[in-house]
């Protein structure tokens, strides 16, 4: 995933998609700050608490929420737990290896962890059952089935539609103890984090990366913004660099653009 390990594109292809965004024209005729077509389904899995696909352009991918019982971390005693993987299946692209986790699916959970939990998505406090020894923990797993650029924004878009989209089986406690109920509830969501990711290429920043622009890119920057408008979480990786005000232009393209996939997503979890 990361512009280092992409696969070599030839210099007469590169030169063409760098000239052409310079026009502000794209490969497949979006301009720079246009998202490719996105198609969010929730409840595709049944046997999860919560799940969700998404498909950005020809990128695919699918995410499922379990909720299950477990000890709290010995540092944050009065706080539910929430764990977020990912897995790079191999059919998805030549490039992706069996085995354990690589540094591209560690970065790509790692990036949609961070804006859930820094932008408190999840009120982890409502998920403890008993201090220091009892609370529930949110698994959000993220699968790529399909790998054709930006695999962080649809795995973010599919990560937050899937705890929208999540319940988990209502409860009471007794002498300490969980008591399952009837019924199911959501899960405590205050917060709704969206992540844009911009490529720089050549000296032109574009929104939504396809592979053949990461490819292409020299850097790429992915910001985060929760729901009252503001940065929970920046991310930015390449050999390339950005200036002062190519990084105030990405932000403002991310502001921008939050609000709008924001109101996708909670469309979907309805």
């Amino acid at each position: 995933m990361s512009s280092t390990k992409q696969p070599a594109i030839a210099k007469i292809e590169a030169k063409t998609i760098i000239d052409l965004i310079a026009s502000n024209r794209r490969m497949d005729e979006r301009t720079p700050t246009d998202y490719r077509e996105l198609k969010i389904e929730v409840g595709v899995i049944e046997k999860a608490n919560g799940s969700a696909k998404v498909h950005l352009g020809k990128t695919k991918i699918l995410v499922g929420v379990k909720v299950e019982l477990g000890d709290p971390f010995p540092d944050t005693p009065e706080d539910g737990i929430l764990t977020v993987n990912a897995e790079l299946v191999p059919l998805a692209s030549p490039s992706f290896e069996p085995g354990p986790p690589d540094e591209n699916s560690i970065e790509l959970a790692r990036v949609v962890d961070r804006g859930i939990r820094e932008s408190k998505a999840i009120d982890l406090k409502k998920l403890c059952i008993e201090p220091g020894k009892k609370v529930f923990v949110v698994f959000v797993d993220v699968y790529v089935l399909d790998h054709d650029g930006n695999l962080i924004d649809a795995s973010a878009l599919g990560a937050l539609a899937a705890i929208l989209n999540a319940k988990m089986r209502d409860y009471e406690i007794k002498d300490n103890e969980v008591i399952y109920k009837e019924g199911l509830i959501p899960l405590p969501i205050q917060n709704y984090p969206i992540a844009t990711t911009m490529g720089k290429i050549g000296s032109s920043l574009v929104i939504d990366p396809s592979l053949k622009e990461e490819q292409a890119m020299t850097a790429r920057l992915t910001v985060t913004i929760e729901k009252n408008g503001h940065i929970c979480a920046m991310q930015m990786a390449g050999l390339g660099e950005l200036s002062i005000d190519e990084l105030k232009k990405a932000v403002e393209m991310a502001v921008t653009k939050s609000s709008e996939m924001r109101a996708r997503v909670m469309e979907a979890a309805k």
